[in-house]
């Protein structure tokens, strides 16, 4: 099995060492997605600002890997603080609607400096 590499510039740029995605066979595997617009810059507002700036990168890599964030089998949700757990639900549906969902899970970290990350693997084969 091979594997591809993915990168876009419609998405926030890595923050190290890292690929913002890779394709290997039928899966794609999506980096952790932060609150940054594309071109570098932070977003500081309120946690469903900062929220829906993540899935946003996490879907246009996705989409950059030929795919989408419906083909998603699994999520990882990273938050600062516990509390925003109820907002990050209703973001969420946003982009994974309330059918089909993928297995996701949710854990408090201690991020410095923003408070939510994402990532996934997404199935695109038959």
């Amino acid at each position: 099995m091979s594997k591809r590499v993915v990168s876009t510039d419609q998405a926030a740029p890595p923050g190290g060492p890292y690929s913002q995605a890779v394709v290997a066979g039928d899966h794609v595997y999506l980096a952790g997605a932060c609150p940054v617009l594309p071109d570098g810059t932070w977003v500081r507002g309120s946690f469903v600002e900062q929220a829906r700036a993540a899935f946003t990168n996490l879907a246009r890599v996705a989409e950059a890997a030929g795919a989408d964030l419906s083909q998603a089998v699994r999520v990882g949700v990273y938050l600062r603080d516990f509390a925003d757990f109820a907002e990050m639900n209703q973001v969420y549906v946003e982009f994974f609607g309330t059918e089909n969902l993928p297995v996701r899970t949710t854990l408090p970290v201690p991020l410095v400096g923003f408070d939510i990350e994402v990532d996934a693997i997404l199935y695109t084969g038959a």
